[in-house]
C-alpha cells in the first residue's frame, strides 16, 4: 500500500493530533505500508507504538500486535478507543476474557471493525485462534518488546522463539519487530529468529539527554528512599524492587512515613493490581513500588524519578526501567542503591537454570556491576553497551560521575601492562580472572593454566583488584579490548589494542568507586566511625558508669554501633532514641533517660545543629516474625517447630531472636534451656557473659569447647542471658 507523505501527515494530525512525526517514525511507517519487514530499536518514550498504530488504522485488515503483558495491552487499547470513541477499533485477546467476550472480539475482527488486536504469544498459538486468523485479512504483525525473543535479552520468554512458526502457519504479512533495548548481539538474534536478516534496521539514538544517572551506596536503604522521595513532594515516581516481598515492605514503610505509595506485582489479586496502576496513571497515587513487571508500555509522561532499591539484573533492564522517567521531555532523576552483596542474590536466581543460561545471566550481571562501579561518564558507558559512541563532554553533568568527577591520572603504562597480560594469557580468561592474574591471585581455572601464565601472573601486584577491574573496563570502552560474547565474555585484544602495545599513547584513567568499603564505613558499624568523636567518648564513659552501677557488662546496655549512631544522630527524645540502630523501645525506656539527657546538654552546650534527618517510622508489619516468635515461645514450642512454622532455618530464627532481645524485648526460653542442659552448665555460661566486656558469641566460642557446647546452644544461652539480665 503506497501512500503520499501529505496523506500520512494528514492522518497523523486528524487521528492523533500531532503536527509532525518524531525521529524515524515516518520512514518506518512508509516502509511497513510498502510491505517490507522492519526492525525498530527506539528508546522508551521515543514513540514506538505510533510506528504500528497509525499504519494499522489506515490499512486494510487487522494488525496483530504481540505483546507480553496484559497491562500493556489494556493501556494501549484504552488509548486507541479514546481517539476513535469506538470500542471495536482495538481489542485484546488473552486468557482474561470470558468465552462471550472472546466471541465478540472475533466477530468484530471478521466484520472488519477491528484494526488492531493485541495478543499474548500464548493466545496466538492456540489452535482455535490460529484457525480463525487464517480466515481474516491480516495487515501486518507487530512484535512489541521484541527483546523477549533473544536468549541474550534481559527478559527472555521461550514462547517468543516460536513466533515466526506461528506467523507462517497463519499466513504471510509484513513483520515489524520493536524494542527499546537491544545490544548488537540481541538485535542480530531477534532478526535471525524472525528470518528477517535482510530487513531494514531503524536504529534511533539511545541517548536520553533529560535523564540524570546516579548510583549511591546502599546503607539504610528504606531511610535513603524515604529521604529521597520526601524532597520531591507531589512528583510521580517508581521504586523498583527485585522481589514481591520487598515491594510490599517498602510500599508499607513509605505509606506510614506519609508518602502516597502503592505496591504493584504479579502476586497481587488482578483487580487490585489494575486499581493500583490506574491510581498511578490518574495521579491518585504519587509513587508506585513495583517489580520489573510494572511499566512496560505504560504511557505516563510525567514520571520525574525512578529509584532502584536493588541493582537490576542487566543493563537492558536498567535502561528500560529508567527510561520510564521524563517521557514528556522534562528532567527525570534516576538513582540506584548499590551494594555488592545484592549481586550474590542475583547470582542465586540463576541456580537450577541450564548452564548456558547461567553463563549469559552472569555476563549480564557483570556488565551491571561494571556500570555501577565505574567512575567514567555513566551515559558514555551505557551508550557504548548498546553500540553507540558518545562524547562524555556532551553529558553536560547529567550523571553523578560527570557532575562530581574523580581525579584522572596518566594510565598509559597500566593499560599497556594489562593488554600485554591479556595477550600473554592468550585470550582464555574473563575480566574477573584477568584482574586476579594481574594481581597474582589464583582460582581453580587460573591454576589449571598456570604453566602458561609465567610471564603474566602477578605483573600488576602493586595495585589492588578493583584497580585492574577499572583498567579493564576503561580499555574495553576505548575498544582496546573486546569481550567474546559467543564464549561468554572472554577478553581478547582488538587490532587497536595490539597497536597500543606497539605504540602506547596518553591514556587518562580514573579509579572506580569502591561502594563496598563506602557502605561499610558509612554504616556506622565500625569502631571510630562516629561523626562526633567527643560525644561518642562521653556516651561510652556514661555507659561504663551505668553498667558498673547495675553490675552488667557495658555492651549489654547498648552495643558500640548504637553509641556510634547516637553520636551521628543526636537523639534527644525517647522516640528518636528508639530509632537508633540496635536500641528499640524496650531498651530506650530501660536505659535511655540518662543518655538523651546527656545528649541534650551536649547539643545545647556546643550549639549543634542536629541533622534534620527524618525519623523513619518502622512497620509493625503483618509479615514480621517478631509477634509469631514471642507467642510461640510463650506456648512453649521448641526451636525446630518455630523455625518450620515460618520456613526459617534454625540459624535465621536465632538471628531474629537476637535482634528481638537486643532491642529490649524479653523472650521466654526456660522450657528450651532446661531441656537443653543442666543448671550448672547454664550458670557457667551466664557467669562468663557477666564477666566479659562484649559478651559476644565469638568470645564464648573461644572459651568453651565445641564438644561441650554447640554454636546453637551458646547462641541460645546468650539470648537467654540478654533477655533475663538486660531486659
Amino acid at each position: 500500500m503506497s501512500i503520499s507523505t501529505e496523506t500520512l501527515h494528514k492522518n497523523l494530525k486528524e487521528i492523533f493530533g500531532f503536527n509532525a512525526f518524531r525521529s524515524d517514525q515516518e520512514e518506518i511507517i512508509i516502509n511497513l505500508l510498502d510491505g517490507n519487514d522492519s526492525m525498530v530499536i527506539m528508546p522508551t518514550g521515543g514513540g514506538k507504538s505510533m510506528c504500528y498504530q497509525l499504519p494499522a488504522l489506515i490499512s486494510d485488515g487487522c494488525a496483530i500486535v504481540v505483546s507480553p503483558l496484559i497491562a500493556l495491552m489494556k493501556n494501549q487499547v484504552d488509548v486507541l478507543r479514546g481517539y476513535y470513541h469506538n470500542e471495536s477499533i482495538a481489542h485484546v485477546l488473552n486468557s482474561s476474557l470470558s468465552k462471550t467476550q472472546t466471541n465478540q472480539v472475533k466477530e468484530d475482527i471478521a466484520s472488519a471493525k477491528t484494526k488492531l488486536l493485541f495478543v499474548a504469544p500464548e493466545s496466538l498459538v492456540k489452535k482455535e485462534n490460529t484457525e480463525f486468523f487464517r480466515t481474516v485479512k491480516i495487515s501486518f504483525y507487530a512484535i512489541d518488546e521484541a527483546h523477549c525473543i533473544s536468549e541474550w535479552g534481559h527478559d527472555f520468554r521461550p514462547e517468543y522463539r516460536n513466533l515466526k512458526k506461528i506467523i507462517d502457519d497463519i499466513g504471510q504479512a509484513p513483520i515489524i519487530a520493536l524494542t527499546a533495548t537491544a545490544t548488537p548481539k540481541v538485535r542480530h538474534d531477534i532478526m535471525k529468529n524472525l528470518h528477517m536478516l535482510d530487513s531494514k534496521l531503524f536504529l534511533d539514538s539511545f541517548n536520553r539527554r533529560n535523564l540524570f544517572y546516579e548510583i549511591q551506596p546502599k546503607k539504610d536503604v528504606a531511610k535513603q528512599i524515604i529521604q529521597y522521595i520526601s524532597n520531591r513532594k507531589g512528583e510521580s515516581g517508581i521504586v523498583y524492587c527485585l522481589s514481591r516481598k520487598k515491594v510490599e515492605e517498602i510500599a508499607e514503610v513509605l505509606q506510614i512515613n506519609g508518602i502516597n505509595a502503592l505496591p504493584y506485582h504479579a502476586g497481587l489479586e488482578a483487580k487490585k493490581r489494575v486499581a493500583h496502576q490506574e491510581a498511578f496513571l490518574m495521579d491518585d497515587c504519587d509513587v508506585i513500588v513495583a517489580t520489573i513487571a510494572f511499566g512496560m508500555g505504560i504511557d505516563k509522561p510525567d514520571i520525574r524519578f525512578v529509584v532502584h532499591h536493588d541493582i537490576p539484573k542487566s543493563l537492558e533492564g536498567y535502561y528500560q526501567e529508567t527510561g520510564r522517567a521524563g517521557r514528556d521531555g522534562g528532567k527525570g532523576d534516576l538513582v540506584t542503591f548499590y551494594d555488592y552483596k545484592d549481586i550474590e542474590k542475583l547470582e542465586n536466581f540463576l541456580q537450577g537454570k541450564p548452564v548456558a543460561e547461567q553463563e549469559v545471566g552472569r555476563l549480564l550481571i557483570m556488565e551491571t556491576i561494571a556500570f555501577s562501579e565505574t567512575s567514567m561518564c555513566r551515559r558514555k558507558y551505557l551508550l557504548h553497551y548498546f553500540g553507540e559512541e558518545f562524547d562524555a563532554v556532551k553529558c553536560e553533568d547529567m550523571c553523578d560521575n560527570c557532575k562530581n568527577p574523580k581525579e584522572k591520572i596518566e594510565g598509559k603504562d597500566f593499560v599497556k601492562l594489562l593488554l600485554e597480560g591479556v595477550e600473554g594469557a592468550r585470550g582464555r580468561f574473563k575480566p574477573k580472572e584477568m584482574a586476579k592474574i594481574m594481581m597474582g591471585e589464583s582460582n581453580s581455572l587460573i591454576k589449571q593454566n598456570m604453566s602458561q601464565l609465567g610471564d603474566v601472573f602477578g605483573t600488576g601486584k602493586d595495585k589492588p583488584l578493583g584497580f585492574w577491574h577499572s583498567i579493564i573496563r576503561q580499555a574495553y570502552v576505548k575498544q582496546l579490548l573486546t569481550k567474546e560474547i559467543e564464549s561468554y565474555g572472554l577478553l581478547k585484544l582488538t587490532d587497536a589494542g595490539k597497536e597500543f602495545i606497539k605504540e602506547p599513547y596518553s591514556f587518562m584513567i580514573t579509579e572506580d568507586h569502591d561502594y563496598e568499603s563506602v557502605a561499610t564505613s558509612s554504616s556506622g558499624n565500625q569502631k571510630g566511625q562516629a561523626a562526633d568523636p567527643l560525644l561518642f567518648k562521653i556516651l561510652k564513659d556514661l555507659r561504663k558508669k551505668i553498667a558498673k552501677k547495675v553490675g552488667l557488662p557495658p555492651s549489654i546496655l547498648f552495643m558500640e554501633p548504637s553509641l556510634i549512631d547516637m553520636a551521628n544522630q543526636y537523639p534527644i527524645t525517647m522516640e528518636e532514641l528508639a530509632q537508633v540502630q540496635g536500641v528499640g523501645t524496650g531498651k530506650a525506656k530501660k536505659y535511655g533517660l540518662e543518655f538523651i539527657s546527656t545528649i541534650m546538654e551536649y547539643v545545647e552546650e556546643h550549639e549543634i545543629d542536629r541533622p534534620q534527618d527524618i525519623v523513619v517510622r518502622t512497620v509493625a508489619s503483618k509479615s514480621s516474625n517478631k509477634i509469631y516468635i514471642i507467642q510461640s515461645l510463650d506456648k512453649k514450642l521448641c526451636i525446630d517447630d518455630i523455625a518450620k512454622g515460618k520456613g526459617l532455618s534454625t540459624k535465621d530464627l536465632l538471628t531474629e531472636m537476637e535482634e528481638i532481645v537486643e532491642k529490649g524485648t524479653r523472650l521466654n526460653l526456660d522450657h528450651i534451656i532446661i531441656d537443653m542442659m543442666d543448671e550448672e552448665e547454664r550458670e557457667e555460661i551466664h557467669d562468663f557473659f557477666k564477666e566479659t566486656e562484649e559478651f559476644s558469641f565469638d568470645e564464648a566460642r573461644v572459651e568453651f569447647d565445641e564438644e561441650e557446647f554447640s554454636d546453637n546452644e551458646i547462641r541460645l544461652l546468650r539470648i537467654d542471658f540478654i533477655s533475663k539480665v538486660a531486659n
